[in-house]
């Protein structure tokens, strides 16, 4: 079992903890509550997540979609860096604090970590979650204000997920400026939608010209071949359902599919994929149909047959989002 799966089965069983004494409707109706609130426009100073059944019930719910989300964003940057590992990791709007598990998924060993969030409901009991992990024992939970006036201490690497997606346009601007100044290294995970895809190519535009390196999932630091309002960069992460995602959603399959935005980027060296594949590929008889995003800049489809022979056998293996071709 790899590190990252064994990682998000001890995330799951701490969060199942959690639910117990919380009666099953009354979570579904927090959820439902919180939902509809993340969707409209969230004022910086009022934190959503008020009390414990409040954060108990989204932590359930969300975690493990944020968790799967930012493990793929983490293993591309990986992908990408593969003599570098984070001494040390801030965690940006951490809430209940997911990228925090991720980052010890992806790179194993304990390094100091701090996790920064405005809901000290959502600190405290994220806090708790984490005892089950031996890699976050040591974590700093500290409330702060995330905005315009955050000031971060330097640090390897710093995470943002589902941030700025809460944040006013010159908030934003504030945090990636604030990021970028310091960390050796800046991931950040917006939902994968139009506005989400939006937000990610501003926060790039500023990780570049603040002396960053795109590392993932773009195989360049130029600009995205993307047309703005005809279609969006994203990914999809499978999430294991749990009982309270059926409750809520509905529905009988034992998973679900996380779509997300993201970008990695390092002030240090990188080795970015030659191209990317950007859509689900689409196997045909004989054939493997590829969309990718090229180094050139542009977005191109690559058509892989048995002709191909070792090639057409990775095309039939190859996922959304991987590195193309594969890295041996």
């Amino acid at each position: 079992m790899n590190v990252s799966v064994s990682t998000a089965e001890t995330l799951r069983a701490a969060l199942g903890e959690l639910l117990d004494g919380l009666p099953p409707r009354q979570a579904a109706q927090a959820v439902e509550r919180l939902i509809a609130n993340y969707r409209g426009a969230t004022p910086t100073d009022a934190p959503i997540l008020r009390d414990r059944a409040d954060v108990a019930a989204y932590a359930a719910y969300r975690m493990p979609a944020t968790f799967e989300a930012v493990c793929s964003a983490l293993e591309a940057f990986a992908d990408a860096v593969p003599e570098w590992t984070p001494g040390s990791h801030t965690d940006v709007g951490g809430g209940t604090g997911a990228a925090t598990w991720a980052v010890s998924a992806v790179w194993a060993g304990t390094r100091p970590v701090t996790v920064l969030d405005w809901a000290e409901p959502a600190l405290a009991l994220g806090k708790e979650v984490a005892a089950a992990n031996p890699a976050l024992g040591d974590a700093h939970w500290r409330r702060a204000r995330i905005g315009s006036a955050l000031a971060l201490d330097p640090t390897d690497l710093v995470t943002v997920s589902y941030v700025l997606n809460e944040l006013a346009a010159p908030d934003r601007a504030a945090l990636v400026d604030a990021a970028a100044a310091a960390a050796q290294a800046v991931v950040i995970v917006e939902p994968g939608t139009p506005d989400g895809y939006a937000r990610l190519i501003e926060a790039r535009d500023r990780l570049i010209a603040a002396g960053f390196r795109i590392a993932a999932p773009c195989p360049h630091s130029a600009r995205c071949p993307i047309v703005a309002g005809q279609d969006w960069c994203h990914f999809s992460a499978r999430v294991s359902r749990s009982s309270l995602h059926r409750q809520v959603k509905g529905g009988s399959l034992p998973y679900e599919d996380e779509k997300f935005s993201y970008v990695a980027a390092a002030r240090f060296p990188v080795s970015p994929a030659p191209s990317r594949v950007v859509r689900r590929p689409q196997i045909r008889k004989g054939q493997v149909l590829l969309d990718l995003c090229e180094t050139e800049e542009r977005l191109d489809r690559t058509t892989v047959t048995k002709k191909h022979g070792e090639l057409y056998r990775a095309a039939r293996d190859a996922d959304w989002g991987d590195t193309w071709p594969p890295r041996r």
